[in-house]
């Protein structure tokens, strides 16, 4: 999710603003009601702002990241979702493990092979490993996927938590830190400013879940399926024409 933390930070700024846009037009004395977080900020034919509404003066931080993955919902869903994909991950380290197995031969036998025995062993390790290589690829593509709807059906959520919380308290400016500078905005920032965790406190009240027993919290986009095995090492050399070949192929 996390070219998805640009997502997450555009989602968010996109809500700020549109709630931001939306408590200026009620302090002007408009006629319009507030508009809801997703909706957009204006109309065409709606009357200019003219009136600014400063919503505080403090500088906030906040790790989106951790802040769904932290929360009891995200704890939960990520659970699951990790434990959906073990049956996957046990199938690619099958998958790996007969690759090794077949190259760790061919590296103590290679030499005694004859050639015809040694080139069909290459090309069937060559074979797995690509299968191997589709699958791992095609595992951890549909695992973003799912991982990053459930950041999002969090978010979502989220934001108007965030929204209460930074205009209870003073904020004028809410940074997002999930991203490390220079990919994200923030170079140096104190804990004292962060509210990550009075956010996740927050959340959880609002949505009920009870916290899951035992499991883990990771960044979601930290979060990978255990399909990235050791590879194999290279292929051996093929013998030299003057090896004698072998009486029997390889199993």
């Amino acid at each position: 999710m996390i070219s998805k933390v640009a997502r997450i930070s555009l989602a968010i700024l996109v809500v700020f603003s549109g709630f931001a846009l939306a408590q200026t037009t009620a302090a002007a004395g408009g006629s319009q009601a507030a508009a809801p977080p997703n909706a957009p900020s204006a109309t065409p034919t709606a009357p200019p702002v003219t009136t600014a509404v400063a919503l505080g003066t403090r500088v906030g931080t906040i790790n989106i990241e951790q802040a769904i993955a932290a929360c009891n919902e995200g704890r939960k869903e990520f659970d699951v979702l990790m434990k959906k994909f073990e049956p996957k991950q046990n199938e690619l380290k099958t998958m790996n493990d007969e690759i090794e197995s077949l190259q760790k031969q061919l590296n103590t036998q290679g030499d005694k092979m004859n050639q015809d025995a040694h080139d069909n062993l290459v090309k069937q390790i060559e074979a797995k490993r690509k299968s191997f290589e589709r699958a791992q690829q095609d595992a951890r593509e549909e695992f973003q996927s799912q991982q990053n709807e459930i950041a999002q059906r969090i978010l979502q959520k989220m934001v108007p938590v965030v929204q209460k919380y930074v205009i209870d308290n003073g904020y004028g400016l809410l940074l997002d830190t999930s991203q490390p500078w220079p990919q994200g905005p923030v170079i140096m920032a104190g804990p004292s400013i962060d509210i990550t965790g009075p956010i996740v406190e927050a959340y959880n009240a609002q949505s009920g879940v009870p916290a899951p027993a035992g499991g883990t919290t990771a960044k979601p986009g930290a979060v990978k399926p255990a399909v990235s095995p050791t590879k194999p090492a290279g292929t051996a050399t093929k013998p030299p024409a003057s090896n004698p070949p072998a009486s029997n192929p390889p199993k």
